[in-house]
Order: structure tokens, then sequence, then C-alpha cells
């Protein structure tokens, strides 16, 4: 009986000892830096990254800067001394932060991009084939200027998504020779539909005369959804507005006949997905399968 006793307390204590161990094997812990969470696309594409996180048991770690670059490069630095076991950076531009990547693959952490560039040091960025986008977006446009025309640019082009489909604007725009950029402004952000409105509203004002303004093309949905409502409140009738990102605003204006008559809805949640799984495969000592990964996009238009 005593021996038993013996054997039975030995196990206990040998159990004892494990389980402080076994609990001490934190889960792994990803980092989500941003310079834009206000944005609504931004803020979802989070959202949907932290829901692939927990299923799979990481827990995230999430530092908005509001706009301020200079800010994220120092909260990076801090999250890789914290030795996070990944980063993910949303809906920003990489090349800033090219010294913060480097000292990310010397600490052995990962960085990935979610709909933001991709650089060498990068594991790999998920976003949509912008310049295909842009491409669409601008084409169907110009069909509806009738290739003719005076058109207001509202863009960001420190963003590398929104470079791409400005850039594929300004190789249009080499073959449509009767359309004429009235002005390009660029959008503030945070805070893109607030600003837009107001440089549409001055836009509108300096350019009073019927068919001074056909179109506007911008690099988002938001400052789309701005300069319609300034049209609008302008009773300004016959100018075209188009966007990209497919959002719950943008799309009910569409269909309630408002100056926005397109979009392209892009899969943000997909996006958060490819970059989950790539990240998953890391985590496992695998390789990601590529770079750049893209998420289809839809068009949206007016429904007849």
């Amino acid at each position: 009986m005593p021996n038993r006793r013996a054997r039975h307390l030995t196990a206990a204590l040998t159990l004892s000892l494990l389980l402080p161990s076994a609990l001490a094997a934190d889960p792994k812990t990803v980092a989500i830096l941003t310079p834009f969470q206000q944005s609504v696309t931004t803020n979802a594409m989070i959202a949907s990254l932290q829901d692939q996180a927990k299923q799979r048991g990481w827990k995230t770690n999430v530092v908005d800067t509001k706009g301020d670059m200079g800010q994220l490069a120092s909260r990076m630095e801090d999250v890789i001394s914290s030795k996070v076991s990944a980063i993910v950076i949303v809906s920003t531009d990489p090349n800033p932060l090219k010294t913060q990547i480097q000292s990310a693959n010397a600490a052995k952490i990962p960085v990935f991009g979610l709909d933001s560039g991709y650089i060498p040091g990068m594991a790999m960025n998920a976003t949509s084939d912008n310049a295909a986008m842009g491409k669409s977006i601008t084409n169907l446009l110009f069909k509806a200027m009738n290739g003719k025309g005076n058109l207001v640019v509202l863009t960001y082009r420190p963003h590398p998504g929104v470079l791409k489909r400005t850039q594929a604007l300004d190789a249009a725009l080499k073959n449509y020779p009767g359309i004429h950029v009235v002005t390009e402004q660029q959008v503030q952000v945070p805070g893109p539909i607030e600003n837009s409105r107001q440089q549409m509203e001055n836009i509108l004002l300096a350019n009073p005369g019927k068919g001074a303004i056909t179109a506007v093309w911008t690099g988002w949905d938001e400052p789309a959804i701005g300069a319609a409502q300034a049209i609008q409140a302008a009773g300004r009738t016959g100018i075209k507005v188009t966007g990209i990102d497919g959002t719950s605003q943008a799309t009910d204006m569409i269909q309630k006949g408002s100056p926005i008559i397109a979009t392209l809805k892009q899969n943000f949640p997909q996006m958060a997905v490819l970059v989950a799984q790539q990240i998953d495969r890391v985590f496992k000592g695998q390789p990601v399968i590529a770079t750049e990964l893209y998420a289809p996009a839809s068009l949206v238009t007016r429904k007849p």
C-alpha cells in the first residue's frame, strides 16, 4: 500500500512539473500594423484577419498610427523588440519600412502585406490586381464619357494599390486626346470622404459652367462618395463618378441613382484568408506559395 501511494505521489509530482512547461508555450502572436484603420475597408480587412487568427489559436495585436507613417516605423520596431511571431502591414507602402523589415528578418520575424505592396524582405502580400482594376474602371468611365470631356482625378498615389490604379489611368489618357484632366488632387487620409467632398465643392465652384466637369475618376470608393455628395448638394447633373472597393455605402449610392455609376468590389475578406494561409505555412516551416496573391474583384453597376 505505501508503495502504491508513493507511485501515485511520484506521478502527481511529475504531472505537476510537466503542466507548467506545456502551458508556458505561448500561442503565436501576430502584430497587425496600419496607419489607416479608420478606413472602412482597412478596418474590415483587419477584422477578417483577426477572425482567421482566432480560428487558428493565434493572438493578435493591432497598432493604428492614424495616418502617421513615422510613428508606424517606430511602432514596428516596438513589436519586433517584443518578439512577436509575425508582422502584417495593412494598406500601406512598405518602402518607408525597409529598415524595419530588415530588422524583422534579422530577428527571424516574417513580414506579410495585406493590401499593401511587396518588396524584397517581405514574405508575401495579398491584394487585388490593382493594375487590372485601374484599367477596367478607367475604360468603363471613358466609354461613359464617349471618349471626350473634362475629368477630375481624386487619388492617393502614396498607397501602392491606388498608385497602380492611377498609373493605369495615366496610360489610358494617352490614348484619349479628347479627355482633358482639369485637376488631380491628393485625398487626405484619414478622413477621405470629408476631404473629397470639400475638394469637390471647391472644384465645382471653380468650374461652374455646364459641361465644365464631365466625370470624376477616384482611386477608391470613399473619395467617390465624397465627390458624389458634393455634386448632389450643388445640384449639378450629368457628372459621372467611379470608385473602386465595393463598399456598402458606394454600392447603395449606385443603386439609388447618385453620380456614382460603377465600382469594383474587392474581396477584402479573401485577402485576409490568403495572408492567414501563408502565415500558417511559414509557422509550419513551409515556404509561401507566391510573393503576390490576388483576390478577384467584381464589377458593380446600377441594376436595371
